[in-house]
Parts: C-alpha cells; sequence; structure tokens
C-alpha cells in the first residue's frame, strides 16, 4: 500500500499540475490511466460498480463520483476536485484512495477559503489518528473545525476502510460525538475524506446515477488520504515521499 500510496500521490500531482482552463476532464483522465499503469499500478475505481473512468473530476457543486467524460472541458473560475484509486501491483494488489481539490485558473476568495478548511480539516483529523482513540473523535474534529468556519460537512457520504476493496468497513462520517464507535487499532487502513458544501450539507444523485451534487447548488470541496494506524500514531500512504 505504501508503493502504491506513492504512485497515486506522483500522479494526482501530475493531474493537477494538467488542470487549467480549456482543458478537458477526458483528456486529464486518460493521462492519469496511463501514468497508473506505467508505475506497475492498475485504476482501482474504473469498471467498479460500473463507474466507466480513472479519475472522479467533480465540478464546482458536484461533490464526488463525476466521471470524466469527452468534450467537457474546464473553465476559469471552476474548482475541480481530483478523486482516485489505485491497485498494487495489478494482481492481488492492495488498494489505496485519494483526493484533491483545486483552483482552476483565478477563483472566488469565498472558493479559495472553501477549498482551504476542507484541506485543513483532514490534516487535523490526520493528526488525531492514534491507536485506542475513537472513530468518533476524527468524524467531531472534522466537523467542529468546518462549522466554526461557516461551512457544512455532508452528512450523507462518508469515508472508509480501505485495503483488499475500495470500500471497507468501518464507515467513517465526517460528522459526529466524541468517544463513540470503533476503537482504532494498529494496522488499520483507513480513507479519511472531508467533503465540504459552502451552502446546505443535503445532496442529490445527478441523473447519471454517479455524480453526487449539492442539492442547493453551492461550491464543494473534497480532500482525501488514506492512514495507516501505527503503533504510536499514524502515517499517510497517499503522499509524496520526503
Amino acid at each position: 500500500m505504501r508503493q502504491g500510496g506513492r504512485i497515486l500521490a506522483r500522479v494526482l500531482k501530475l493531474v493537477a499540475e494538467r488542470a487549467r482552463p480549456g482543458v478537458g476532464t477526458k483528456e486529464l483522465d486518460e493521462f492519469a490511466e496511463s501514468e497508473i499503469r506505467k508505475a506497475g499500478g492498475q485504476p482501482a475505481f474504473k469498471g467498479y460498480r460500473g463507474f466507466p473512468s480513472t479519475l472522479c473530476t467533480s465540478i464546482n457543486s458536484e461533490v464526488v463520483h463525476a466521471p470524466a467524460i469527452p468534450d467537457r472541458k474546464l473553465k476559469e473560475g471552476d474548482i475541480l476536485s481530483l478523486d482516485a484509486g489505485v491497485r498494487y501491483p495489478v494482481k492481488k494488489g492492495m488498494v489505496v484512495d485519494a483526493a484533491i481539490t483545486l483552483p482552476v485558473g483565478k477563483v472566488s476568495h469565498k472558493a479559495k477559503r472553501l477549498i482551504k478548511v476542507t484541506k485543513k480539516s483532514l490534516d487535523l483529523a490526520i493528526k488525531k489518528i492514534r491507536p485506542g482513540i475513537y472513530l468518533g473523535d476524527i468524524s467531531f474534529t472534522i466537523q467542529n473545525f468546518v462549522e466554526k468556519n461557516n461551512f457544512n460537512v455532508i452528512r450523507e457520504l462518508v469515508g472508509h476502510g480501505v485495503g483488499r476493496r475500495v470500500h471497507e468497513e468501518p464507515q467513517i462520517p465526517n460528522y459526529g460525538l466524541k468517544k463513540t464507535g470503533p476503537v482504532l487499532q494498529p494496522g488499520m487502513t483507513l480513507a479519511i475524506e472531508p467533503m465540504v458544501a459552502m451552502g446546505d450539507f443535503s445532496v442529490v444523485l445527478d441523473k447519471d446515477k454517479q455524480t453526487f451534487k449539492t442539492k442547493d447548488g453551492s461550491l464543494s470541496a473534497h480532500f482525501e488520504h488514506t492512514v495507516l494506524v501505527t503503533e504510536k500514531g499514524s502515517e499517510v500512504l497517499t503522499c509524496m515521499p520526503s
């Protein structure tokens, strides 16, 4: 999973560098798939429950799971969430999952702040992770920080365990109470993924039956890392090595 995490971190960084006005989501998707396969991995999302692409390319009010489609191009002022998974090695490999949100060209101050707060909520949650704490402590940390900044966490979509499969137990809501839920144990691998709305937290499923969007049309941001619970704390598996 460490090796797969390095591959995924590198691919997301390279895709983010190519995300600019006028670039198509399908172009980004094809590049991501090529880079994953060249590194000896396999896109974990493509074909999963019928999902058609390597990347989720969610724009503006789209929260998660927007497939990359031909002729859809990024525009100045968009915010783009890139979510991807890698199975490494291809045969009998393990899965890692990560996401980032980035501005496309110049974006509004509010959009920048939404991105910053969502990323910070993930950073704060990761700092909490260690053996013996409750899963609810992570959920509370995310919700508390987001709501203090006058945004809302999405409630119908959650983080999850990850490893042998894309989605495993436990489910990890981005809201909750301290000292509730399962107790973390060394060896757990968790996909922590705050999804945050500028407006109301309610979501709807788009007509494509894949994409979740905010019901009120407000902007949404999404950050995610796969994190290993270690004997003394945690290790982020989906980041570039220092």
